[in-house]
């Protein structure tokens, strides 16, 4: 298939505004051909999720891109990297990884990308809005930003992200379009919660991504969230165990406002009914760790904490009585520990073990004192990742109860 370019894309593909534009329309082209794509369309934003180093190949293509003069065309946000450049003496790193790590996270800025370095885009000040057209890589971010704002994204992996940030282009394909963001497959819930917990939206992610296959789900009673938070950790439990790239909440999300909306007035190929027992289960699946277990370590934020998660947990925090030594990780965005230092939120903080971390992740790098014993963690996305990442065992929990069991030093769950 041809694809119709425009002056300003022949102008990229025959090298007049540089070997890095050419070759990044040229890999996007062939991208776009390969997937079927009927053309290409214009992005108002990218965020890149190639910032976290796996080898030298990454490495050598961003190079390759800042040699010849390349710069991106939109607003372009990084996702996190191997390294807390805010606290480089956290990371346990030997030098011969820790500098080409580094390496990846500059030579992305010296092509004009953003230091954010945060896989949640949505908490910065580059935000989309409803109905833009943006090219993101990072599971969590892209479902958020399709379901939760309304934007529109495919889930783009490393070195398409860039491309599209450098042409300021898209394939015009999947997602981007309307009728392929009509609901397919129905999760009716029954799942009576009064006040709904944060680990309800969790489970119900994680049931949908297990269940959804290649098809958009359409989730009817899902009970109103608190925040915005509680549909983050449900988009990011529902891509971590799945594909899905977009899910649509009854009432809830800006895309179905009725059941019929959602589907775009057909029928759903499939129902799933989903019970408290069925996200009782999924959640089980998540740890086996016995209350009581002696605890290492608790890390919270993944995704990044937003403002909000802080001053959630920061009330909690102040509650208990510090003094056991159990490290409190909290990974988020740079642009929101800077608001925290600001407002003196942190102020006082150490004394009860909490560590921010920033810039990176502590289930992708040596952060963690200790990985020998148990952690504790509110997020279904690093409870599913991180005992094969780093070879932690698991213990998954609201996160009153993560700090509760910081204050006491073993797993404790439930009512205090």
């Amino acid at each position: 298939m041809t694809l119709d370019l425009t002056a300003r894309d022949r102008s990229m593909l025959d090298g007049e505004q540089g070997p890095s534009a050419a070759a990044a329309m040229k890999i996007l082209l062939a991208f776009s051909n390969a997937i079927g794509a009927g053309g290409l369309l214009d992005v108002t934003g990218a965020h890149i999720d190639g910032c976290l180093y796996h080898g030298k190949a990454g490495l050598d293509f961003v190079e390759r891109l800042v040699e010849g003069s390349g710069r991106v065309r939109v607003p372009t946000t990084l996702n996190v990297g191997s390294f807390d450049l805010i606290h480089p003496g956290m990371v346990k790193m030997p030098a011969a990884e820790e500098m080409p790590a580094r390496r990846l996270m500059k030579a992305h800025l010296e092509l004009g990308c953003q230091a954010t370095f945060t896989c949640a885009p949505y908490q910065t000040r580059f935000r989309p809005e409803f109905g833009q057209q943006i090219a993101w890589g990072e599971s969590n971010a892209i479902v958020f930003a399709n379901s939760v704002i309304g934007a529109r994204t495919n889930r783009y992996g490393d070195f398409i992200d860039l491309c599209c940030a450098m042409t300021g282009r898209a394939p015009a394909w999947g997602l981007h379009l309307s009728e392929n963001r009509r609901g397919r497959i129905l999760f009716e819930l029954d799942v009576a919660d009064g006040e709904p917990s944060d680990s309800l939206f969790v489970g119900v992610g994680l049931i949908i991504g297990q269940a959804s296959g290649d098809l958009v789900p359409v989730i009817s009673g899902l009970p109103q969230p608190r925040d915005e938070d509680q549909l983050k950790a449900l988009g990011a439990a529902a891509a971590t165990t799945g594909a899905v790239a977009l899910f649509h909440a009854v009432g809830i999300t800006p895309e179905a406002g009725t059941l019929d909306e959602a589907f775009r007035g057909q029928a759903p190929e499939e129902t799933i009914r989903i019970s408290r027992a069925d996200v009782d289960q999924a959640l089980a699946r998540l740890s086996r760790v016995p209350d009581g277990t002696p605890l290492a370590a608790v890390s919270l934020g993944t995704p990044h904490f937003s403002h909000a998660e802080w001053m959630r947990l920061l009330p909690l925090l102040r509650a208990v009585a510090p003094g056991r030594g159990i490290p409190i990780y909290v990974n988020t965005g740079r642009a929101t520990l800077t608001r925290l230092q600001e407002e003196g939120a942190l102020d006082g903080t150490q004394a009860f073990g909490l560590i921010p971390v920033a810039d990176t992740c502590t289930y992708v790098t040596t952060i963690l004192e200790r990985l020998d014993g148990v952690v504790m963690t509110n997020s279904g996305k690093w409870a599913h990742y991180a005992p094969g990442n780093i070879g932690v065992t698991v213990a998954f929990a609201e996160m009153r109860d993560c700090i509760r069991s910081a204050a006491v030093g073993h797993v404790v769950r439930g009512a205090a």
